[in-house]
């Protein structure tokens, strides 16, 4: 069979088999171990397997329940809350204020988390009904907390680019320094697009009422202000601990998750409950983020030993003789259609050990591609008909938001996700100077 075939064969049968519901984990193995069956024979089941000890030797793997936890012991013990009205009491006076603060919100939990699910919980949950409630825009605010969570993939302490710098080969560290200004470019966009549409349409979000503003007192903004104080001080200490080399990535993890610990007790919002809560929904993540890895590595094992791998390579630069941008557009354009069916993390491990050769090969900058995949996975995360993020946001949502209401909400953002894009591929040094200057320094 011709590597084109079995390319075919391989991806149809995984998508096929995803349409049924079935868990993507299951799917993927279930895929890669059936072709190797069917294409090898007895025995040949043992490649699989045994590509799924590679996950023994990936060292920083052991940083992803670390960051979960450290999210969920904010979001859990209620500091997000406090968090949350923070940005509430401070941009009072704004229009549209509650959704510039839950963009706000939505960054400092990114720089806690490194995942977008507790940046979409924390959101529904806490801000969707405070929105809700000041008569902003349903289909507004909807997307604004979709578009904000999915800022937890791309700035500091990014699980998903932790696990692209162990395919890819490359330093951690730089890949989140890449992150940094690309995310701040990402959330000030979004931050200037609410702000001038609610200045052209004030509808959208009704100014807080004046009693309501009077009520706040100088010195209970100043209080609350100490609100982010903690869950900040957690974060910079971690990353300055990791950036000045005292301690490697996975001891940074290990100091941000103890300092959780200890920030929650000094707040005094520790108890049983919170601590468990956390400690069951790291176990439950960790164990989603292992199976799908582990599906996958076995997927590419049987794919690339079949040599399929030749098929990307040679209809993309043989068959379509196209040139190194043309090619780079359509390995994003594949992101986000394999985004639709797939967890970001079953992607990356399937498609990125085919693709950041191909990069290398074309002339560009491995790290600075990481961050493009990135924000291809945020657009797939928002993007109908199975992005990840609209189903989470329908299960969370009142029952007055619609789908209809869900999937209209992410389009604006995902015009702004893909100007971002553009952006970098004019300036990449966005996304280049902050590494480079660390390592030159």
């Amino acid at each position: 069979m011709s590597s084109e075939l079995i390319t075919l064969f391989m991806f149809t049968s995984m998508m096929v088999l995803l349409m049924t519901g079935q868990r993507v984990f299951g799917v993927i193995g279930f895929v890669g171990s059936a072709a190797a069956l069917a294409l090898w024979g007895t025995g040949s089941a043992e490649l699989p397997f045994n590509a799924s000890f590679q996950v023994l030797n990936w060292y920083p793997l052991i940083t992803v329940p670390m960051f979960v936890f450290m999210g969920f012991m904010f979001s859990e013990s209620g500091m997000a809350n406090n968090l949350y009205r923070m940005f509430h009491v401070w941009f009072a006076d704004l229009r549209g204020g509650l959704a510039l603060g839950t963009i706000g919100l939505m960054v400092l939990i990114a720089c806690m988390n490194g995942l977008s699910v507790a940046g979409m919980a924390i959101g529904a949950t806490v801000a969707l009904p405070a929105l809700l409630k000041h008569g902003y825009n349903k289909v507004m605010v909807t997307g604004v907390i979709q578009a904000g969570s999915s800022l937890g993939i791309l700035v500091p302490p990014s699980v998903v680019l932790v696990l692209y710098a162990m395919i890819a080969r490359q330093p951690v560290l730089q890949l989140w320094l890449a992150g940094v200004f690309p995310g701040l470019l990402m959330a000030t966009l979004f931050a200037l697009y609410i702000y001038i549409r609610c200045r052209i349409n004030p509808e959208l979000a009704p100014a807080m009422p004046k009693e309501e503003r009077d009520a706040i007192t100088p010195a209970e903004k100043f209080r609350l202000l100490g609100a982010g104080v903690l869950p900040l001080m957690v974060f910079l200490v971690m990353m300055g601990l990791f950036l000045s080399g005292m301690t490697s990535l996975v001891e940074s993890a290990a100091v941000g998750a103890l300092l959780s610990i200890l920030s929650v007790v000094f707040s005094g919002r520790f108890t049983w409950r919170v601590f468990e809560v956390s400690t069951r929904n790291t176990l439950s993540i960790s164990c989603m983020f292992l199976w799908i890895i582990l599906a996958a590595l076995c997927f590419g094992a049987v794919y690339d030993g079949l040599g399929a791998v030749r098929a990307i390579r040679t209809l993309l630069l043989e068959t379509l003789d196209a040139g190194p941008w043309t090619i780079l557009i359509l390995m994003l354009l594949s992101f986000i259609v394999l985004g639709m069916f797939l967890d970001d993390t079953a992607m990356l491990v399937i498609v990125a050990p085919l693709y950041v050769p191909l990069v290398r090969s074309l002339g560009f900058d491995p790290i600075w591609f990481g961050i493009l995949y990135t924000i291809t996975c945020q657009i797939a995360y928002i993007t109908p008909p199975f992005g990840y993020n609209l189903f989470l946001m329908k299960a969370m949502a009142p029952p007055e938001i619609t789908l209809g209401d869900i999937y209209r909400s992410i389009v604006p953002f995902v015009g702004l996700m893909i100007l971002t894009i553009i952006i970098l591929m004019v300036f990449p040094d966005i996304a280049l100077w902050l590494p480079n200057w660390w390592t030159g320094r």
